[in-house]
């Protein structure tokens, strides 16, 4: 079995490995796949280091090879690995690396760490094949390539009449493992012609590089003409459903042909890249030093799993092929439940600012309009969706949506959202679309109520709630996490605590989830005839607090109602301290029922009715539709797991929710320790600034579709 701690043993230094590099130093948790603390040097530094990193051999990393031969040091060649992101780097940071102290995987002119460990005399599924074949197996079955964001093969991409098919990988010119794998530009024609020529019944394809396609870079192979037996495939497509019509492959070096070699294809190479010389591929070149036969699933155990460094996204450190395997196939399950284009309306800029990158993997596809009109300019077709925030759907948008067949989506934060006020314009990790209506208008159903009301739940759902809410609860997480953690001062002696969150009395949970019971002094008043002799403990909301939303109460009020009004300390501290929760529907019922406290409710909220709260408000219409009776992992699994959609915003991609409460907890401790905490929650002139900070970065950024 591959553990965890196999992939730890690496021998460590004290003193850090140096890196001339910004860019490096900007990639999100590369210390953590690393293995090593890395800092940044020039050519005059004079700071301690073990050793000088850098990107490969590119020339960028021409400055920190020098610096490591005139000083002595030990150059590592830092790269990107075999299945590293869902796109392209421009916009994904890598989930995996190469760390090489001996050469670079793709320098077939001197040996690299890759090199060796084929060598060696162990074979590199020595303890590990059932990983290995269990990896192999997810990575075809899911299509899973280095990148991951090209779309399948199109019916009518490849020509029906075809007898047989070839394959001929093209690459970008002055790709690194051309010239270094023995290569050069005549070798690509050479390539063709020989693939031509060895299959003359055959149709030979060219495929170039996504990055020629795109504009960016030229390609060796760019200019080949179509003819009867020529045809040039210049599309983004998954290279697995590509290879699977394919008889054959022809490569110079790209990595293309090593996954071809997974798909089951015969190979040609016509320079040596890593995978040649092992007796697996037809290869026109020779490399002495590779001395042994080495299958494809050896080949595959030694860079997949001995050579490369995995990022467990959810922990933020080193993982393995399985971490990235699960994150990768999330990201196209998630896209795949919504194939169209999003189109919001009515959003505030800065808003829209903040959003934009949660809504899509693929930003062409999401557009914001001010109107109706203009989405209609749009032409939603039955794909598309078209969302609004909250619950409130113009007229004229339903009316697009019946004639042209689009889904209308309600928008909303999640219940676990940031650290840090969203009325304060910090940025969320999670949202809610719901096609149905919003989990806070209990007038109709939503996806929430309905998923709770039907879902079978797996054990493995179950067994993950019970660890999102035991980390909750452990690390004291809310929704907001702007307030410190600690106990509270006040002295309830033998008396029943009772904890009354208060909340923004123009919520729409409020408004269209509440009957009498509709605002914080209504709701003491009936605390306190529920509980007259209990210690009454009343905490305004912090949007109330920061002077952004409504709900405020005369001190002189609330005193002669509560016995004591806690303006410092977290909810959290609150919940961990009370013995009952009394709330209209605020979110911290729910937190209240993660730690087990009795949950008395008076309006409608999402996590009532299904036989876990005392219902006051008994006939409200979402509690004749709630006729299920929910385990509190069931209701974790469906508020919590399911049904928010959750962003990492370092990695650029959908993560769980587990992934973001380690995320805010470690932000928060963060914060706590550079006194940011107390900045991010009082003051009005650093809100307002922070306000127009991030006003200024969507102005000039856009976001808005014309």
């Amino acid at each position: 079995m591959f553990r965890r701690s196999d992939i730890l043993q690496e021998t460590r230094s004290d003193e850090p490995v140096g890196v001339f590099s910004r860019g490096m130093l900007r990639i999100p948790f590369l210390e953590a796949m690393v293995g090593r603390k890395l800092c940044r040097v020039d050519a005059r530094s004079a700071r301690r280091v073990s050793a000088i990193a850098g990107w490969g051999l590119k020339p960028s990393s021409r400055k920190a090879r020098m610096f490591a031969r005139k000083h002595g040091l030990p150059y590592i060649s830092i790269e990107d690995a075999f299945l590293r992101s869902h796109g392209t780097g421009d916009r994904f940071p890598p989930l995996s690396v190469v760390v090489d102290e001996d050469g670079i995987y793709y320098d077939s002119t001197r040996p690299s760490a890759l090199e060796n460990l084929l060598n060696g005399d162990e074979s590199p599924l020595e303890g590990i094949g059932e990983d290995v074949r269990r990896a192999k197996e997810l990575i075809l079955e899911h299509r899973l390539s280095k990148y991951n964001h090209a779309p399948d093969l199109c019916p009518g991409m490849l020509r029906e009449s075809d007898a047989e098919r070839v394959l001929v990988i093209d690459q970008t010119a002055g790709d690194m493992s051309v010239a270094l794998g023995g290569a050069d530009e005549r070798t690509f024609t050479a390539m063709l012609e020989a693939a031509r020529r060895e299959n003359p019944r055959a149709v030979v394809y060219v495929k170039t590089h996504p990055e020629v396609t795109s504009g960016r870079k030229r390609g060796y192979l760019s200019d080949v003409g179509e003819d009867e037996k020529t045809a040039v495939l210049r599309e983004e497509v998954n290279p697995s459903g590509l290879l699977a019509a394919m008889d054959r492959v022809y490569t110079v070096s790209s990595t293309l042909g090593f996954e071809a070699l997974l798909a089951g294809k015969p190979v040609t190479c016509f320079a040596m890249p890593w995978y040649a010389g092992w007796g697996a591929t037809d290869d026109r070149l020779s490399c002495p030093r590779r001395k042994r036969s080495r299958s494809v699933d050896e080949l595959f155990a030694a860079a997949y799993f001995r050579y490369t460094r995995y990022l467990d996204p959810v922990t933020c450190r080193r993982g393995t092929i399985f971490d990235v395997i699960d994150w990768l196939v999330r990201q196209r399950s998630i896209s795949a439940a919504r194939p169209g284009r999003l189109i919001c309306q009515g959003f505030r800029k800065w808003k829209a600012a903040n959003i934009r990158p949660m809504l899509s993997l693929d930003p062409e596809s999401v557009f914001f309009v001010r109107d109706t009109d203009k989405a209609h300019a749009l032409c939603p077709g039955e794909e598309d969706a078209l969302a609004v925030w909250g619950r409130e759907i113009p007229a004229g948008l339903e009316k697009l949506a019946a004639a042209t067949g689009a889904r209308v989506l309600c928008m909303e934060d999640g219940f676990i959202r940031s650290v840090g006020l969203g009325s304060d314009l910090v940025r969320p990790m999670s949202l809610v679309l719901d096609e149905r209506g919003i989990y806070f208008d209990p007038a109709r159903p939503s996806d929430l109520e309905h998923m709770l009301n039907t879902a079978v739940f797996s054990p493995e759902e179950i067994a993950e709630a019970e660890k999102v809410r035991t980390c909750i609860v452990r690390y004291g997480i809310t929704k907001y996490n702007t307030d410190p953690l600690y106990r509270p001062s006040w002295e309830a002696g033998k008396r029943t605590v009772v904890f009354v969150p208060g909340q923004v009395e123009d919520d729409a949970s409020i408004r269209f989830g509440c009957g009498k019971v509709r605002t914080n002094l209504a709701l003491l008043e009936a605390v306190r005839r529920s509980r007259p002799d209990a210690f009454l403990v009343y905490k305004p909301h912090p949007d109330v607090m920061s002077g952004n939303r409504r709900g405020a109460l005369e001190l002189k009020t609330t005193f002669s109602l509560v016995d004591h009004v806690e303006t410092e300390l977290s909810v959290v501290s609150c919940l961990d301290s009370c013995d009952e929760v009394h709330t209209m529907t605020s979110l911290s019922g729910f937190e209240a029922l993660l730690r087990n406290r009795r949950v008395v409710t008076y309006g409608q909220p999402f996590y009532a009715g299904w036989g876990l709260t005392e219902d006051r408000f008994g006939d409200g219409p979402a509690f004749s539709r709630r006729q299920r009776r929910l385990t509190l992992n069931e209701l974790v699994a469906g508020a919590l797991c399911r049904y928010p959609l959750y962003w990492d915003h370092d990695l650029s991609g959908y993560t769980t929710c587990r992934a973001v409460l380690y995320r805010i907890r470690a932000r928060r401790e963060v914060l706590e320790a550079s006194g940011g905490l107390e900045k991010l929650r009082s003051g009005y002139l650093r809100r307002q600034a922070r306000k127009l900070s991030i006003l200024f970065r969507a102005s000039i950024g856009g976001g808005f579709s014309p």
